[in-house]
């Protein structure tokens, strides 16, 4: 769908946060490249990347209703991959040097950086995406935002850091030792990242989307289970125990399966919503009680599209969905904090527009 021409033109420090990060990620990479070289670097890369496209569609996938800006979700990402491995690794080291000086043993200084600092600067650096996007808090709808963006930075950190454990293990032990440990990385526990950071953004997701005087907790406190899953998987994983391992595992599985509850009873409750809201612009001629049934039910949606491809009228089909949709969450936006009348006029009028050109076809 066109761009309405409400929606917010991107910052300049979005965009220089874009380019920063990418070229922190690219230094990185240039690192791993110099340091390990062309054979362990390229195996390493291919095997971080393997997963990604699957990862990145099934990510993506619960964004389908209401599809978030690409160049914010692709910020989201670089983040991760740029200035929060940069920052992370950086900041942990630092504090491992510190303990060190302190006079602790080396293998417990090494089990502190693994289990306790890098959860702690590693959940904070890459949910520090999502704070970032909170001047752009109208991109934030609901729960599942703050978990596609959360789960964005999750998957540009987890690919970078990826090359580098691959690389090590290259380095150390061989081809093979790099391919089993993406067994385990990339194959067993691909999600890691996005799961752990997700929390942050259904933290941050509900503070803006919520009236609670206490909304703003939810921040803290989802970092703090951000913070828990990741170091009881690095806590596991340091032991070597398989028992430990399984737990920590499920644990993290029931996490991610709340997170897909979440998404999916928002993704119900919005579609109803439609059924309240648009009915009141039957009058227009753009939205029909045949419409209304249509676009009030996923499966009835998606058999719209598929009608629409036939007849060749897919994006059509999209963008009036879109719109749609984007009608509804202006009321919703409006109920939950108000709006001034010529504004709300002015974006109302730009959907229902966009929704009149997708129904001229």
């Amino acid at each position: 769908m066109t761009t309405p021409p409400f929606a917010q033109r991107p910052s300049k420090a979005l965009l220089i946060g874009l380019v920063v990060s990418g070229l922190l990620a690219l230094a990185v990479l240039a690192v791993m490249l110099a340091s390990g070289g062309p054979v362990g670097f390229g195996l390493s890369t291919l095997l971080a990347l393997a997963p990604l496209p699957v990862l990145l569609a099934a990510v993506l996938s619960l964004d389908r209703l209401e599809p978030e800006p690409k160049l914010h979700l692709a910020f989201a990402f670089v983040w991760g991959a740029g200035v929060a491995i940069v920052l992370g690794v950086g900041l942990t080291l630092l504090g491992q040097q510190l303990f060190t000086r302190a006079g602790y043993d080396l293998k417990l200084v090494d089990d502190l950086g693994t289990v306790l600092l890098a959860p702690l600067i590693e959940e904070a650096l890459k949910g520090a995406a999502l704070v970032l996007l909170l001047r752009r808090r109208r991109e934030i709808d609901g729960l599942t935002d703050g978990i596609v963006y959360a789960s964005m930075a999750g998957l540009g950190f987890a690919a970078v850091e990826n090359v580098g454990y691959y690389l090590l293990a290259f380095q150390a032990d061989g081809p093979q030792a790099a391919v089993q440990l993406f067994v385990v990385r990339g194959l067993i526990d691909p999600l890691g990242h996005p799961i752990y950071t997700s929390l942050i953004g259904v933290g941050v997701a509900y503070a803006l989307t919520r009236r609670s005087p206490v909304r703003y907790a939810a921040i803290p406190l989802g970092y703090l289970g951000a913070v828990f899953l990741h170091g009881l998987w690095n806590g596991a994983a340091t032991t070597g125990s398989l028992h430990l391992l399984g737990l920590a595992y499920l644990v993290i599985m029931v996490a991610l399966i709340g997170l897909i509850v979440v998404t999916v009873a928002e993704r119900r409750q919005l579609v109803a919503k439609m059924g309240f809201y648009l009915p009141a612009y039957q009058e227009t001629g753009l939205v029909t009680a045949a419409d209304v049934r249509m676009l009030t039910t996923l499966p009835a949606r998606k058999a719209a599209r598929k009608w629409a491809r036939r007849a060749g009228l897919g994006q059509a089909m999209s963008d009036y969905q879109q719109a749609a949709t984007e009608l509804t969450l202006l009321h919703l936006r409006a109920e939950r904090e108000g709006a001034d009348p010529v504004r709300f006029a002015v974006e109302r009028d730009s959907c229902l527009g966009a929704m009149a050109h997708a129904r001229r076809w």
